[in-house]
């Protein structure tokens, strides 16, 4: 992730961008005022470079994507602009994954220079797309949550390599991931073991197993759950040390 200092600029340059042109109160604007926008965003929030790093008009079979990022030769993102009065949409997305598709980049940008979803394009049979998060620029009190999001797609972090960190993340806690150890046997061995101890009952696998499932299809209110504490092991009373008995002295 970013240094404190670079975090620190990042946050700074988000403010500016934000008052100069998200707190402005533009109503219609269109695609190419919006272009216009995105250039400050990326040079001056994620610190690249034009030209040199940001591809505009890119040529993919025959269509164009309206920004690759590319560092040393290497395209790490794609970034489809709509107008900043439009709502992003499905139609949209469609469009940024057919660009990525085509040409071998896995990351995707859909923006209208208030929002920001960054998508994973998944190359399986056929083509699909996670949405890995979204930022809503205009938002005060998500700025703290957008900040550190946005690292991930600063220029360093990328050379970094800190968006697959990201996506492996986003696939561990993936609601499938985390259902299949929920499932799993030592989660099931530990919740029988927990549960014989406190309830002095025996419980199958399958009652366990119905238990969690019940969770998950039926949601309980979070403030009714009560996180059981980790129980603290009793370390062993410190030995007495042995003392030698005093020799004895032989009287004559």
């Amino acid at each position: 992730m970013l240094s404190t200092a670079k975090k620190t600029k990042l946050a700074s340059a988000l403010k500016h961008y934000k008052k100069a042109y998200l707190d402005k109160g533009y109503g219609e604007l269109d695609e190419s005022a919006t272009r216009l926008m995105i250039n400050h965003f990326l040079t001056e929030v994620l610190d690249y470079k034009m030209i040199e790093e940001i591809k505009t008009e890119y040529m993919i079979r025959g269509t164009y994507a309206d920004y690759v990022v590319q560092l040393k030769g290497v395209r790490h993102f794609l970034i489809e602009v709509k107008a900043f009065s439009l709502e992003l949409s499905e139609k949209h997305l469609r469009q940024a994954i057919n660009y990525g598709a085509n040409e071998g980049i896995e990351w995707a940008i859909l923006t209208n220079a208030r929002k920001i979803d960054l998508y994973r394009i998944l190359f399986d049979k056929p083509i699909e797309s996670e949405k890995v998060f979204s930022l809503d620029l205009t938002d005060q009190n998500a700025f703290k949550e957008n900040v550190e999001l946005l690292q991930y797609l600063h220029k360093d972090c990328i050379v970094k390599n800190e968006l697959e960190v990201l996506w492996n993340k986003h696939s561990a806690l993936n609601p499938v991931t985390l259902a299949s150890y929920l499932f799993g046997k030592p989660v099931i061995n530990y919740i029988k073991r927990e549960l014989k101890a406190k309830f002095k009952s025996k419980f199958s696998d399958n009652e366990i197993s119905d238990g969690i499932r019940n969770i998950i299809t039926n949601p309980i209110f979070a403030e009714n759950i009560k996180p059981i504490k980790e129980k603290k092991k009793r370390e062993p009373k410190p030995s007495t040390p042995m003392t030698d008995p005093l020799p004895t002295t032989n009287q004559e």
